[in-house]
């Protein structure tokens, strides 16, 4: 994704002189590569479910499970969507996502706890004891 995000500054620049405000652009640009693959994971059914709960080994259940997993994922507040992905698909910490979105660690720790228990309620059929 970093990649992504760079080539979009080289194009960018390349079509004009100057850039008022290159940190701002990079922010934007990997906010918007981060929306990306939230959008290209959930029009792709073929996202790997790591641990699925004992007893729901069906091949039937499963693509349910993906399919609602990918329908909660879809009505997620942007806000929630972006921090959500940037904290579980691409690995960053709170305070690393804090930084790039310029607003408080704790604002985004909330959000993320909100946005897991949103999932949690949405896909309790399918999380069993464990949610």
């Amino acid at each position: 994704m970093l990649q992504t995000v760079f080539l979009r500054l080289l194009r960018r620049t390349s079509q004009y002189d100057a850039m008022e405000n290159e940190e701002s652009y990079l922010r934007r640009a990997a906010i918007n590569a981060s929306l990306d693959v939230i959008r290209s994971r959930q029009s792709n059914p073929t996202v790997e479910l790591v641990d699925v709960p004992s007893g729901r080994t069906d091949g039937g259940e499963i693509t349910e499970l993906r399919q609602a997993l990918g329908h909660a994922l879809s009505r997620l507040q942007p806000r929630s969507a972006e921090i959500f992905a940037l904290r579980f698909i691409e690995g960053l910490s709170n305070v690393e996502i804090a930084r790039m979105l310029g607003i408080s660690q704790v604002l985004v720790a909330v959000t993320v706890y909100r946005t897991r228990q949103q999932l949690r309620r949405e896909l309790a059929r399918y999380l069993g004891d464990r949610s």
